[in-house]
């Protein structure tokens, strides 16, 4: 199979061919390009991580954990219970001279060949409760003699002794033999203890010289021998096989690879050859440094690959570990040594679910996610395909994912658009004009400074995001969003009633006259017409309006003036609105409200005293989707109003959360921070030259 590019695509070939694929062409695209050797079985099978609630999420650790200490606490009662019946099984035969009845070796074993350490209290336990509930006098004396026993110093020594051997070769088992020459160390050991005349080693030297201790060895090294064969093979014989590849430039490299560690690369067909065509952060591949994009594969382990298909490589390398040998043709391509680069996180404003990308290169790489999930971008030396990790996922995630690079992504999704185009019927612009007039004759109170489609060109994928934490004395403005009806106003007032010295509004700018009751910069600042419209003219506003002849607006700089008082502004805005704000300076934090069921709404709003038809509420759950479609890549969380109360103890949570942990901001925030703060340097600076210089001159005067 061979793997071309076009125009940034990756072509998929099938196993022994392969074609070049435009994303404009409407043939079925073949079924794979390269294929991930040694990929674990869980990275295949990725699935889009499930949201949870942080409630839900604890809840189910609660019950997780109740769950395991039942089946521990079930565990051990069982076990005793075993250990119960056989003791007094034990203590019902007649003991020959002494206790000839080793059953401590049972008791140590557990199901599925795991050790379970008895520990020596729970033995005396469990003997003094037997000894209690026998009824027969023989069977308590019995039981007696085993307590005298048990309690004995050397017994307990050797228990532990017992004990501490079991466990540790249970771990230490070597999951392959050591060596296959266990008779040449047998006899060995023979001729050594035959000059010995302790008791012991004579016994030891009988034992090895038994006829079926010596078939035991002999039966052992013929398995030894079988097993061993996967080893790798050795240096010499390496570089015999490589005198075969007479005239071509052959290196010889070994990578050490950890059962819990997969290789990290994946391979291809070009005609009969086998070559490297991707390297993925995290494997054995790309810490060792010595595998390469574009290097033939000939053996591993002395196994010759070329001439196989990728799934056979798959299904040799998915059985080998330890030290691999590899015999390879380097790649032609001279590259430089990257720079190490930087790990860059993005936020997704996508859906992306690898099994239905028939372009990705490998499938069994593809790394899932959804709208809203930081990336961490640790590799872009492939433009079209980045290899990055989920935010919070690193540690269960053993390889770097494959996910569309930025314009990669960018330009398939302006194809798909231009054919969904092309395939949309004329009718469609009649609606679409019906739909515009219907809103023209639409009230709104307030309008954004920029249109509604304004963010329809763009094509949006990802977006660069850093940590910030948000200092004590300039707190982030919330700002609520959500269609009409569903609590946002309610819950911002709430929020006002119960924590006034917390909370506070921006006072809105008005051109209409004062009323009797109404006090200037409290209520509105009361301004001429003049003015406002100067500040328009200026972008001062996040969003203005006109009502009854009178204009209205929330200024930036009302918002600032909250913030400065080191009291947390709370907004209610159209979806228009967020654009503007989000490209000042203030790093607002933005909460979606959405709505509930059609049947809890109803019943929300029928509590209210409103009496909402059908078609309402499936006008009001319709707006939800809308603006979480368009505007949800400006969302920071989403509450669901299914009750108010709980809705407002969640935006206490979500608020609270920003002064104990750093959040993801988008990182344009913090070079704009950066470079307000070397302006205002500058200019001090300035300031005070300005300053000294006119003292110069006073004092030469």
């Amino acid at each position: 199979m061979t793997t071309s590019h076009m125009n940034g695509h990756v072509a998929e070939g099938s196993d022994n061919e392969a074609k070049n694929i435009d994303l404009s062409s409407h043939d079925e695209p073949p079924r794979h390009r390269e294929m991930a050797v040694d990929c674990p079985d869980d990275l295949g099978s990725r699935t889009m991580p499930i949201r949870r609630s942080a409630q839900l999420e604890r809840i189910r650790q609660q019950q997780d954990d109740m769950r395991r200490r039942r089946e521990e606490e079930g565990k051990k009662q069982e076990f005793d219970l075993n250990s119960s019946i056989r003791l007094k099984k034990l203590a019902q035969v007649q003991p020959k001279a002494g206790i000839d009845n080793p059953t401590f070796e049972d008791i140590l074993e557990g199901p599925s060949n795991t050790i379970k350490v008895l520990e020596l209290d729970e033995l005396l336990s469990s003997l003094k409760h037997i000894q209690h509930s026998l009824v027969d006098t023989q069977s308590q004396d019995d039981v007696a003699l085993i307590l005298q026993l048990v309690q004995n110093q050397d017994f307990q020594n050797a228990f532990s002794i017992h004990n501490t051997v079991a466990i540790h070769m249970h771990k230490m088992s070597p999951p392959y033999p050591v060596n296959a020459s266990a008779q040449e160390l047998s006899q060995e050991v023979q001729k050594i203890l035959t000059i010995s005349h302790q008791k012991d080693g004579q016994e030891l030297g009988a034992l090895l010289a038994s006829p079926h201790f010596e078939a035991l060895l002999l039966a052992h090294d013929g398995v030894a021998q079988q097993e061993m064969l996967l080893e790798p093979t050795t240096e010499e014989h390496a570089y015999e096989r490589v005198a075969e590849y007479g005239g071509e430039t052959v290196k010889i490299v070994r990578i050490e690879k950890a059962r819990d560690i997969p290789l990290g690369a994946t391979v291809r067909n070009d005609v009969e050859s086998v070559i490297i065509s991707r390297i993925v952060k995290g494997g054995a591949a790309e810490k060792s440094g010595v595998l390469h994009e574009g290097d033939e594969v000939l053996e591993i382990n002395g196994i010759e690959i070329r001439g196989k298909d990728v799934n056979e490589v798959f299904d040799l390398l998915a059985d080998m570990h330890g030290t691999l040998t590899f015999v390879l043709i380097p790649s032609q391509q001279t590259k430089n040594s990257p720079a190490k680069e930087m790990v860059v996180h993005v936020k997704a404003h996508f859906d992306y679910d690898p099994s239905d990308d028939p372009y990705i290169p490998c499938r069994e790489l593809g790394l899932s996610f959804q709208k809203g999930d930081v990336l961490h971008v640790i590799s872009q030396e492939d433009p079209n395909w980045w290899q990055a990790y989920r935010d919070g996922d690193e540690d269960n995630q053993p390889l770097a994912g494959l996910v569309p690079g930025k314009s990669f992504q960018q330009q398939r999704e302006a194809m798909k658009q231009t054919i969904e185009e092309d395939k949309e019927p004329e009718k469609s612009g009649k609606l679409w004009c019906a739909k515009k007039n219907k809103k023209k004759r639409k009230k709104v109170l307030y309008n954004a400074n920029r249109n509604d489609d304004y963010d329809n060109d763009e094509i949006l994928t990802y977006e660069e995001m850093s940590l910030y934490h948000q200092p004590a004395s300039r707190k982030r403005p919330i700002v609520l969003i959500g269609p009409p009806n569903c609590g946002q106003n309610e819950l911002r007032q709430k929020l006002m009633e119960r924590e006034a010295d917390r909370f506070a509004p921006a006072v809105p700018h008005t051109t209409r006259s004062m009323r009797d009751n109404e006090v200037n910069g409290r209520d509105y600042l009361f301004v001429s017409r003049q003015f406002f419209e100067a500040d328009m003219a200026s972008n001062k506003f996040i969003e203005h309006g006109e009502y009854e002849k009178n204009l209205y607006g929330t200024s930036i700089d009302s918002v600032r003036q909250v913030i400065n008082s080191a009291k947390i502004c709370l907004l209610n805005l159209h979806t228009q609105s967020l654009r503007i704000l989000r490209n000042s300076d203030l790093k607002p934090y933005i909460i979606f409200i959405a709505p509930p069921s059609q049947e809890r709404l109803r019943a929300m709003l029928t509590k209210e005293g409103k009496n909402p038809k059908p078609e309402d509420l499936r006008d009001i759950i319709e707006k939800a989707r809308e603006m979480e479609q368009n505007y949800g890549h400006y969302f920071d969380a989403a509450v669901v109003n299914t009750d108010l109360e709980k809705a407002y103890q969640e935006l206490i949570r979500l608020i609270n959360k920003l002064d104990t942990e750093p959040q993801w901001v988008p990182s344009t925030w913090l070079r704009l921070s950066r470079g307000l703060r070397k302006t205002l340097h500058r200019s001090s600076s300035e300031a005070c030259s300005v300053g000294r210089r006119d003292r110069f001159n006073f004092l030469k005067e």
